[in-house]
């Protein structure tokens, strides 16, 4: 269960990460990220953007939506994070 200062450590980081990041490795971010969810596609079925979009601006959004939103948090902010201190994005194995 998300608490609410566990989801705005992610809000905080996640600004913190965008607004050190160049373009080009949000971009990054953005490409890996897509990754993602076209695997998860592939694997589970589409997801539907209109249900993503109005969890992700849910005015009083229920436990299930703030555990869903910072487990994308959580998700972005370890991809940026990664790419910002220089993990390596072609590994070998």
């Amino acid at each position: 269960m998300t608490n609410m200062y566990k989801l705005n450590q992610y809000l905080t980081l996640a600004n913190q990460l965008t607004s050190v990041a160049t373009k080009e490795e949000l971009a990054e971010c953005a490409r890996l990220l897509a990754i993602n969810v076209a695997h998860y596609q592939s694997v589970y079925g589409s997801l539907p953007l209109d249900e993503t979009l109005e969890m992700a601006y849910a005015e009083n959004p229920n436990q299930a939506q703030l555990d869903l939103v910072a487990s994308g948090l959580e998700t972005m902010v370890g991809v940026l994070g990664g790419i910002v201190q220089g993990f390596d994005t072609n590994p070998s194995h």
